[in-house]
């Protein structure tokens, strides 16, 4: 990243916070999306450059939150002289009033004083605590904060970060809330349930277009369905069939709660392994499956895959795709061995503390 240099006129970078993994199809998104021309890609982060600061930045599906950059540098020395550095670069390099300004215009002020918060975050071993670093970052950030503005620690007008990770720092303002991860549609939760980001970039890998069936055979809370309804209806080119199901009813129940938050979908009672559903009637499968440790018997894993897989390679359409998250990739790859689907492409994420792999296949054409 070098240092991001002082720059009181035009727009400013933005970056982005992504889940581990799905760094290139949040660039993927913002690019095609916003045509916004992508910077670098960390992990963790995604930064990127857009004509103007616009709304649609908060309506990005494949990312935890967006920042207005302030500063940016690839050249910690993990030292304590890093934390002149901060300070200094806080206080002589950021155009705060500038990058107030525009995230005033995407997030207005409410009535009575406005309150904001500062947050320090730090990853890997330093010569130097979390604590010292937030010092100096505030140091460097006083003479910025209105005297009459309030500190506080939730739901807050305004937000400034300084992320250190390594060798590399970025410091921003926050446009987004806790609504762009946690999404105002999940209100009911499952244990183990799917992060929306992590199904929104699933849904992009699928690629349903107008007029096509995406099914969700095990649709737990029904994140990837309200998320393929989403991202449906902002491509507004057609209407995408969305069909789930599970084996659990109280699942099914919850998903059909959030589900009706944001339109319709065919929802029903079933077993993945014997789906109701007609022979190459499916364009598009994304699936989340039990992992091993979900199981109570979790050498049943290789079974369930097996039958899974089994049907799902006779729903779906020739030249079909299927999307997994799974953590036993070896298991899933032998359940398909046999079928003939050829390997796309395939995603190294962490779920639940947990190694797992995002694969895309697709059946071969008749």
């Amino acid at each position: 990243m070098s240092r991001t240099g002082k720059s009181n006129r035009g727009t400013p970078a933005c970056y982005a916070m992504v889940h581990s993994g799905l760094e290139s199809i949040a660039a993927d998104e913002i690019t095609k999306e916003l045509g916004g021309e992508v910077k670098k890609a960390e992990k963790g982060i995604v930064v990127f450059k857009i004509e103007e600061i616009i709304p649609e930045l908060l309506h990005l599906r494949t990312v935890e939150d967006v920042f207005l950059l302030a500063w940016g540098t690839d050249t910690l020395t993990y030292r304590a002289e890093d934390l002149k550095q901060i300070k200094m670069w806080t206080e002589k390099q950021a155009p705060w009033q500038h990058l107030f300004g525009l995230h005033q215009s995407i997030r207005p002020k409410a009535k009575g004083r406005p309150t904001y918060r500062v947050v320090t975050q730090m990853n890997g071993q330093h010569g130097y605590r979390r604590t010292d670093a937030s010092k100096a970052f505030r140091q460097g950030l006083a003479p910025f904060i209105p005297v009459t503005w309030n500190a506080a620690e939730d739901n807050t007008f305004l937000e400034v970060w300084l992320t250190i990770r390594g060798r590399m720092a970025t410091c921003g303002v926050r446009l987004s809330d806790k609504t762009m991860r946690h999404k105002s549609y999940k209100v009911e939760h499952l244990p183990a349930s799917l992060r929306p980001t992590m199904a929104a970039a699933m849904v992009r890998l699928a690629g349903a277009g107008p007029g096509q069936v995406m099914l969700d055979p095990m649709c737990g809370a029904g994140t990837i369905i309200c998320e393929q309804i989403i991202i449906g209806k902002q491509q507004q080119e057609g209407r995408i069939e969305t069909w789930g199901g599970d084996i659990e009813m109280n699942t099914l129940r919850a998903c059909a709660s959030n589900i009706k938050r944001v339109g319709p979908a065919v929802i029903a009672h079933w077993d993945a392994r014997r789906l109701p559903i007609a022979t190459e009637s499916v364009d598009r499968i994304i699936s989340n499956p039990p992992f091993g440790k979900q199981l109570s018997t979790p050498e049943d894993i290789g079974p369930l895959y097996k039958a899974a897989v089994r049907e799902y390679h006779r729903v779906l359409k020739p030249g079909g795709k299927a999307v997994f998250l799974v953590m036993e990739q070896d298991v899933l790859r032998e359940a398909i061995k046999g079928y003939g689907w050829i390997p796309q492409r395939q995603f190294g994420v962490e779920v639940l503390g947990q190694d797992a792999v995002i694969s895309v296949w697709q059946k071969v054409g008749e």
